[in-house]
């Protein structure tokens, strides 16, 4: 049994080989994947009908959007979330800081340890 184990993840990545990778990555760590999304507007629709434990981002979607709304919606939900990104801390909106910063590119370790981190903050927060 890992830390990850049942834990429900909700990811966001508009990359298909990237999610799909991340999707085999979660499901071999013991974790659920809720959703897979690609835009703001199916990640939130996805939040309203699921309930993850986390979320996964990645910063910069397709089309010019940014997860930023995606984050938001999470942070008023009391959802924690991993924000993947190129982007250093002080490159980000202040938004976006709530999240673990995971930097690309990473390993499966990192995106794991990122995750735990994220759910024990949540869980320390109760």
């Amino acid at each position: 049994m890992t830390a990850l184990q049942d834990v429900r993840v909700l990811v966001v990545e508009n990359d298909e080989m990237s999610a799909a990778l991340l999707q085999m990555q979660l499901v071999q760590a013991g974790s659920v994947v809720v959703g897979m999304a690609a835009t703001v507007a199916e990640s939130l629709r996805l939040l309203q009908e699921t309930s993850p434990d986390v979320a996964l981002l990645d910063y910069r979607l397709a089309g010019n959007e940014t997860s930023e709304p995606v984050a938001a919606a999470l942070t008023a939900r009391g959802v924690p979330f991993v924000l993947a990104t190129g982007m250093t801390a002080e490159q980000l909106p202040a938004s976006m800081r709530a999240g673990v910063l995971l930097v690309k590119p990473y390993l499966s370790a990192d995106l794991s340890r990122a995750l735990v981190r994220a759910v024990g903050r949540s869980s320390a927060q109760v």
